[in-house]
């Protein structure tokens, strides 16, 4: 009897690529509309004209590689990157800004390496710290949250974002900026005269951190990945903030509440850490992999140039994650570990 000549898998189960990252578009919806109830719908902007430049660099790179667009365009893993990149950066951002970053992600850290499988490190984190070093200013430009300034509505961030220089809107330091630069005040001080402050963070990220928190539990739950890498970074930073926490005074690098809810923490946690293709494999890997990113988050925050480290902490963690599996790879079914010899 004649075989089959066709290459393995050879079934399509629940969890293949299109219906994945479907899932992860889906999880990023509660974040994405407590960000604009709280700092407008910048970020929707972002989000919509990210999407547009991903798919048309994607489908640039496609051709340029002989590949047929239509098939690998599906798999939605383009519109991903735009979705975090765009939610990562700041609400009314230019339009120039957005491109370039998504631009960079898709065809640098991206199809440079091979395309998607291939790529090693997260694109949307890598385009992220492009922009950051490149255009500091501009991606430091926040918008006041909602209860700390106006809301501009959505004509005016199609405004900001295709007509920058017309649109005069105010930007405030994040609560991870003012944090860091504080050098004179106790935190409860701080909180009472800074109006970005709520209750545990910052008015907005506290929230938009829980709503990231959310979907990502549904992931979870749906088993689009698991909880090892996740639960570690949290854990991680969690512990380093309550062993330096010095109950709020001037030098304080703020409590482990103030870290899980502010910036791109939960983000970073179930979106970016879980990245299949960039993070440790192992279960031991993934592990050390989030533990090691989460213990980078509150040192770079703390004693490091950027407020926010997610971006960075993942990306150094990327170029670790094939050393981590090589001493992590766990033990071959019927073989025993191989003991000490003298």
């Amino acid at each position: 009897m004649g075989l089959l000549r066709i290459t393995s898998p050879h079934a399509h189960g629940p969890q293949h690529t299109p219906r994945v990252m479907q899932k992860v578009l889906l999880a990023t919806l509660p974040g994405i509309v407590v960000l604009t109830h709280f700092f407008g719908f910048g970020t929707v902007v972002n989000i919509l004209w990210g999407s547009v430049v991903a798919l048309l660099c994607e489908t640039l790179a496609l051709r340029l590689r002989g590949r047929s667009p239509g098939f690998y365009l599906r798999d939605c893993s383009a519109l991903v990157t735009a979705f975090l990149l765009g939610i990562a950066l700041p609400p009314y951002a230019p339009w120039w800004l957005v491109a370039v970053g998504i631009a960079s992600a898709i065809l640098l850290a991206k199809h440079l390496y091979g395309g998607l499988g291939y790529n090693p490190f997260n694109p949307a984190m890598a385009g992220y710290v492009i922009l950051l070093i490149s255009f500091p200013v501009q991606m430091t430009a926040w918008a006041p949250p909602r209860g700390a300034g106006d809301i501009p509505g959505l004509l005016q961030a199609l405004q900001a974002c295709f007509t920058p220089d017309a649109f005069d809107g105010s930007t405030m330091a994040t609560p991870l900026d003012l944090l860091k630069q504080n050098d004179s005040l106790l935190l409860q001080e701080l909180w009472a005269q800074s109006p970005q402050f709520g209750r545990w963070a910052g008015i907005g990220w506290e929230w938009a951190n829980l709503a990231f928190l959310a979907g990502g539990l549904w992931l979870l739950q749906q088993r689009v990945f698991s909880w090892h890498a996740p639960l570690a970074m949290l854990a991680s930073l969690s512990l380093l903030a309550g062993i330096f926490y010095d109950g709020g005074g001037s030098a304080s690098g703020g409590s482990p509440l103030f870290h899980l809810l502010s910036g791109a923490t939960m983000l970073g946690a179930f979106f970016i850490v879980t990245d299949p293709v960039t993070s440790a494999v192992s279960v031991r890997g993934r592990l050390i992999y989030g533990a090691m990113i989460g213990a980078l988050v509150y040192i770079i925050r703390v004693r490091g140039n950027y407020p926010d480290a997610v971006a960075f902490a993942v990306l150094i963690m990327n170029f670790a994650a094939p050393f981590i599996d090589h001493y992590t790879q766990p033990r071959t079914y019927g073989h025993q570990r191989s003991e000490g010899r003298e």
